[in-house]
């Protein structure tokens, strides 16, 4: 028999020295003659609980009733009974003699007791959660007596042990026996091990060893006595010293007294069975026990309860006791989120019970739920992890976020819900900086690049305002591919307002990152176009960011004139670095459409005045899905793009820089301290033209008298002719010879003035143009159309407008014929 028990008890194990686990440090009490330690496994340093009970011989009474004890919790499982791991029976030196010692593995758990005094709870909070222990502890009765038929014996508080999760869980079974109740007329003793138990404990029938009257008693009346015995110890803070110490009720709840004198009834037969205390009893109806339960079936209730539920839940988790509530209902929601049978709303409430969790708790017991969230086909919880990845986002890593995150969460971004596909876009605000420039370029850019032309207006303002704020996370190269391309061709062309102002914002965040070649050929001209904008806002905007540009500019120029890198400090003028500071998200227009005026084609004041053209066209690009944009119906913003801007391709979108064309349409005042960026102009040169600019605007009229009527003009010099060297372009490689130009003998200031900023000069000679008719149409046919860069044949004497033939076209700046007097 001997043999067969020890058998029994070493489980897996063949002694100590094969024992899987790591004993450590004691608690300071536990049941009976038991020593409860701290342990780890050697596997994976997971914490659990060993106990070990040590015995001289092993046919000592105290190691038999241990071993009945192993047995016992072995064989019988409830959710409110200790679990059980392992246990072993080995040899253990003590000093000089040997003992034998049981070793039982459970589950880690702590004393009731030591976890009482840990969490200090008093008042309302303190009976709520001995609500709670006691209905765990009246199930795990019931479940043995009523479905079993066994008999505990010695339920009190040491038998009584805490989970990690704050549970109470049923343990010391080594008087636990089978309910005899077949030989009523015996007196043979039914509890085995009944001597372990305290007489403090006994009901008056187990004291006096009246097992006949035991046997025809119901199977929970000596238990039913532990249980009032338990309630006494909890609520008075004391360990039952005396049997008659249970008659004092002065710490007792009064919702709990009634069924208190049940349980503790002098005659066995009335004693409350432990299934009707957790039924019947008012005390057990409070807010944490209905919580708990509710959640513990919660797959079990429809989609209304779950909502109703959920919504309740944040403020009576606020009234819990805030350690029960991150040990105990977190990781119940939790575990229903990850597998289904929480709602949405739920989220909401694991979020707020985490973020009362330090950091590395947070990672290690919220994060991975919600990563695993991530992969929801539930739009409600999509849409609820975007709307608060504020609140976890920085806690997950760069791989993580990578590489198990975003692939999901970019299937947001071509959801049918504008909703989803809004949230998506400003999730990226967090997530961008844990991306990879693999993801970045690869794949974030091209949803970007689409989301630049969906349907709703706010997410095209909002697409631009997040590149402006996820600059900075991109490399040089993609950052010369999108930006410009991304705020100028599209942002500063949308008909919404608020995305025109996005785009202009989104360019002076990111001013840092812009050459100034690209902010004088292609950011300015698109930005002054907006100070004519129909939304006052816009052109405020446009406004601002023009001085900014300007500035810029001024400093590149004096940096260049005088040739000391310090004078951009000395101006005093801050530029704003690459993602300065966040820039505010636009009004959804998910949930505000706007204005039908809103939504109006940029316009200026001078559109009839201007020229239309509409020849860009789109390359193919591998980076991105191909895209049409369609323009604005102004004709200011459809112009050409300079020769530069246009020679090159950024790859957003497939398309073409901005559209400015290359004549300078502006007059002289605008431009004279300008300096072209190509060459340095030489110190000769400077002071000509700041000699220049202290001249008049209209020439001299005896430079034109001299000139005859078929002699060809000589080449001006700089200090001649103020208008062409400040203004017209870099200075070209090669020399240029002089073009025959015959002016007519009648003329005045404005006509100067045209033929000076009509077109800029040739790079290849020409040759000596007769006089052409004189009509009303020569001046507008002198600024129609840049000079072509071909030699030139003369004109014929007559003719009237544009050229017939196109081997013959009319340089409108090279000639201008006029006999009217009025200069028209």
């Amino acid at each position: 028999m001997f043999k067969f028990l020890k058998e029994v008890v070493a489980g897996s194990g063949s002694g100590l020295k094969d024992f899987p686990y790591t004993i450590g440090e004691p608690y300071a009490s536990a049941w009976g003659s038991w020593t409860h330690h701290r342990g780890t496994s050697k596997d994976d340093g997971s914490p659990v609980s060993i106990f070990s009970l040590s015995g001289s011989n092993p046919q000592d009474r105290h190691m038999v009733a241990g071993r009945n004890g192993v047995k016992r919790l072995r064989t019988v499982r409830h959710p409110n009974i200790l679990s059980f791991l392992h246990s072993t029976e080995a040899e253990v030196a003590d000093g000089p003699a040997m003992k034998h010692t049981i070793y039982i593995v459970t589950e880690p758990v702590m004393p009731l007791s030591e976890k009482l005094k840990e969490l200090n709870l008093g008042g309302t909070q303190r009976d709520e959660y001995f609500a709670w222990g006691l209905h765990q502890i009246s199930k795990a009765v019931s479940f043995l007596n009523n479905d079993c038929k066994l008999v505990h014996g010695n339920v009190c508080l040491a038998s009584v042990v805490v989970t990690q999760t704050l549970d109470w869980k049923l343990h010391a079974f080594d008087v636990l026996s089978e309910f005899d109740a077949n030989n009523e007329a015996s007196g043979s003793p039914m509890l085995q091990f009944e001597w372990l138990v305290g007489t403090q404990y006994k009901p008056m029938e187990l004291s006096k060893s009246d097992w006949a009257s035991i046997r025809k008693s119901p199977p929970w009346a000596i238990d039913s006595w532990g249980l009032g015995c338990l309630i006494y110890e909890l609520f008075s803070g004391a360990k039952l010293a005396r049997t008659e110490d249970l008659r004092n009720t002065a710490s007792i709840p009064k919702s709990l007294l009634p069924d208190y004198q049940r349980l503790l009834n002098s005659t066995p037969s009335r004693r409350l069975n432990p299934s009707k205390l957790i039924d019947n009893s008012e005390f057990f109806q409070n807010k944490l026990v209905e919580t708990i339960q509710f959640m513990e079936i919660l797959n079990l209730k429809d989609t209304f309860e779950k909502d109703s539920f959920f919504r309740k839940l944040p403020n009576i988790a606020e009234q819990l006791p805030r350690e029960i509530v991150l040990k105990k209902l977190l990781p119940v929601l939790a575990s229903s989120l990850e597998f289904g049978s929480a709602a949405a709303p739920a989220l909401t409430v694991l979020l707020k019970m985490g973020s009362w969790l330090p950091a590395d708790q947070f990672s290690i017991k919220v994060l991975p739920t919600i990563v695993k969230l991530f992969a929801s086909n539930d739009r409600a919880i999509r849409a609820c992890l975007l709307h608060h990845i504020d609140q976890f986002g920085e806690s997950m890593s760069a791989q993580t976020v990578d590489e198990q995150v975003f692939p999901h969460v970019a299937t947001g971004f071509s959801d049918t819900d504008g909703t989803i596909r809004e949230l998506t876009l400003k999730s990226m605000l967090v997530l961008a900086p844990k991306l990879s420039q693999r993801t970045i370029s690869g794949s974030l850019l091209k949803y970007l690049s689409k989301l630049q032309v969906d349907e709703e207006p706010g997410i095209r303002t909002n697409t631009t305002i997040l590149l402006g704020n996820i600059a900075s996370y991109m490399n040089d190269g993609t950052r010369k591919r999108v930006l410009i391309n991304a705020f100028t061709v599209r942002a500063l062309r949308d008909t919404f307002p608020p995305a025109r102002a996005a785009g202009i914002m989104a360019l002076s965040v990111t001013s840092s990152y812009y050459e100034v070649t690209e902010i004088a050929t292609r950011i300015l001209p698109n930005i002054v176009v907006l100070t004519f904008d129909p939304d006052s806002d816009v052109r405020t905007k446009a406004f601002q960011a023009t001085d900014q540009f300007l500035q810029i500019a001024k400093q590149h120029h004096e940096k260049l004139t005088t040739g000391d890198n310090r004078v951009a400090e000395s101006t005093g003028v801050k530029l704003k670095p690459g993602n300065a500071g966040l820039l505010g998200w636009a009004m959804s227009s998910v949930t505000q459409k706007g204005k039908p005026s809103d939504h109006a084609p940029i316009s200026t004041a001078n559109a009839s005045n201007s020229q239309a053209s509409t020849t860009s066209t789109a390359a193919p690009d591998t980076q991105a899905s191909t895209l049409a944009y369609a323009p604005s119906t102004s004709n200011s913003l459809d112009q050409a793009a300079p020769a530069s801007a246009r020679s090159s391709v950024d790859g957003w979108g497939e398309l073409d820089d901005g559209n400015i064309h290359e004549e300078n349409s502006s007059d002289k005042d605008g431009w004279d301290d300008v300096d072209p960026f190509e060459d340095k102009p030489s110190p000769s040169l400077l002071s000509n033209i700041q000699a220049a600019q202290k001249r008049p605007v209209v020439q001299p009229k005896q430079a034109v008298a001299n000139s005859s009527k078929s002699n060809p003009l000589k080449a001006p010099k700089s200090e001649d002719d103020p208008l062409w060297g400040p203004i017209a372009a870099a200075p070209p490689k090669s020399a240029v010879k002089s073009a025959d130009i015959k002016p007519s003998t009648s003329h005045n200031d404005e006509d100067d003035l045209w033929g000076s900023i009509a077109a800029p000069p040739p790079k290849s000679s020409g040759k000596p143009l007769k006089p052409a008719a004189a009509n009303s149409d020569d001046l507008w046919g002198a600024i129609a159309a840049p000079p072509p860069a071909t030699k030139a044949r003369p004109l014929a004497s007559s003719g009237r407008g544009r050229g017939t033939k196109p081997a013959q076209p009319k340089l409108g700046a090279q000639r201008i014929g006029r006999t009217s007097s009025t200069g028209m």
